[in-house]
């Protein structure tokens, strides 16, 4: 207990125990890896995390999400050609689509900091995050975690040498906010699924 607090008393007990919380939180954040924070981070922004030892495990769990939400044979939005397998296997349409269930794509990075996904016009083209379906799927590795934004930018930069993306964004809520949040104001909440396969 501070000496203040023993003179005056506390007027608002709970307010220190949110900060004790906090400060709890923060010191944890200081001891967990790169990986941890990212995974802590994005689940506590409402994402759902699959980890992927290798692609069988990738197409596995790609198609209990299908099945999960009954996407068979749905239209789905993908410029990735890489991705195109996937989709062909599970009877997809993505040639095209007028309404697409969901977003199935890679990304650039993994931003641990704020638990976010970093995209850019090779995966959305030129797409804003609200103009995206509100389903969305995305196949990463754990090599792609990286600590910070500005870390996220330095690998892009360093990536595309000549052919430069652009509409460089980052996805970072994965839910409704339960109650009025401002730091929330202008972004729309997606369902995203992440199937994170380990690379390293």
């Amino acid at each position: 207990m501070s000496l203040f607090k023993k003179f005056f008393g506390s007027t608002n007990p709970t307010s220190e125990e949110e900060k004790e919380k906090e400060y709890n939180k923060s010191f944890a954040d200081i001891n967990m890896s790169i990986d941890e924070q990212f995974i802590y981070n994005f689940k506590k922004n409402g994402g759902k995390f699959l980890y992927c030892e290798n692609t069988d495990e990738v197409k596995e769990q790609f198609e209990n999400i299908l099945e999960e939400n009954d996407w068979f044979e749905s239209e789905v939005l993908c410029y990735d050609p890489k991705l195109f397998d996937m989709l062909d296997e599970n009877k997809l349409i993505y040639n095209k689509p007028l309404h697409p269930k969901f977003l199935l794509a890679s990304c650039e990075n993994l931003i641990a900091e704020e638990g976010s996904i970093l995209f850019s016009s090779k995966q959305i083209k030129q797409h804003k995050p609200n103009e995206l379906p509100v389903n969305i799927i995305v196949l990463a590795t754990t090599s792609q975690i990286l600590g910070a934004k500005s870390d996220g930018l330095s690998a892009i930069k360093k990536k595309y040498e000549r052919d430069y993306p652009t509409n460089i964004t980052t996805i970072k809520y994965f839910e409704k906010a339960k109650e009025e949040d401002f730091t929330q104001y202008g972004s729309s909440a997606k369902n995203l699924y992440l199937l994170l396969l380990e690379d390293l």
